[in-house]
């Protein structure tokens, strides 16, 4: 097949896609390694603008750990983490406002313009209780027209900042915003029975969940990933997806190709690809 023909055979896939996806809400969890690889995170930034110019309504919600981390050893904080969630001591929180908000959030920002996109960046607010996000603010820069660029960062209305986990804020702003699609990018090809064998598990079923867990496939970082894909589903998010953020483009991939990557987690079908111990 010549470079022309692949082209519109591609554009040919793509179709049934745009016409499902139209004006709809699509939440992109941003972290890891494609936040440090500047390949990837230009790739990335460009899938966000692409959906935006396709139509969709893109919602960057991006984490900041390896950011988090460097600036905590520079400044020797000890951190601890538990369940795979960081814990949040009161000299902590300064600094991940200060990488999140100041460095990180106003970079993408300014990346998503200078490539054509219109970003406005902001903060999840009114964190009530754990999870817990008031997304008016993110939808009236939807209706508006903006790409809006979220950090996990919320506050209680009280001068009280909080650390939100990226993946949970993502999650909890998913559901809130009605979305069509909440996309989770990570460092691995999904979630794997086995990690050094990367067999992943193509579907599933968060009736698996608690067994998963019991026999270790789901643990660390993952349980947090796993778990706010289980709440955006019971909370009516469509479609959640656990991708390979590593692979240029992926949320191209993942959205507009019949193939589709990683693990997709929902409850309409028996999961696929697990391996029971």
């Amino acid at each position: 097949m010549n470079d022309v023909a692949s082209k519109v055979a591609t554009l040919m896939e793509a179709m049934p896609y745009l016409k499902k996806y139209a004006g709809k809400v699509i939440v992109i969890k941003y972290g890891g390694n494609a936040m440090i690889n500047e390949e990837l995170k230009a790739a990335v930034l460009q899938d966000v603008v692409m959906l935006k110019l396709l139509g969709l309504k893109p919602v960057l919600s991006h984490g900041g750990g390896p950011g988090i981390n460097k600036m905590l050893e520079q400044l020797n904080i000890p951190v601890q983490f538990i369940n795979g969630l960081r814990y949040t001591s009161a000299d902590i929180i300064h600094v991940v406002e200060a990488v999140l908000i100041g460095q990180v959030n106003s970079e993408l920002v300014g990346r998503i313009n200078a490539i054509g996109g219109e970003a406005v960046g902001d903060h999840l607010v009114d964190r009530v209780d754990i999870g817990e996000v008031n997304a008016a603010p993110v939808q009236a820069l939807l209706d508006a027209g903006y790409i809006p660029v979220v950090a996990p960062v919320g506050t209680d209305g009280k001068g009280q900042s909080f650390n939100i986990n990226g993946d949970t804020a993502a999650g909890k702003l998913a559901s809130a915003l009605g979305a069509e699609k909440l996309m989770l990018l990570t460092d691995i090809e999904g979630l794997c029975n086995d990690i050094k064998l990367r067999d992943v598990i193509s579907y599933l079923n968060i009736a698996d969940v608690p067994k998963l867990k019991e026999q270790g496939t789901i643990a660390g970082g993952m349980i947090p990933k796993v778990d706010c894909c289980v709440q955006a589903i019971e909370e009516g998010v469509t479609n959640v997806h656990i991708i390979d953020g590593r692979k240029p483009h992926s949320i191209l991939y993942e959205a507009f190709t019949d193939e589709g990557i990683g693990t997709t987690v929902g409850k309409d079908a028996p999961s696929v690809g697990i391996k029971w111990k």
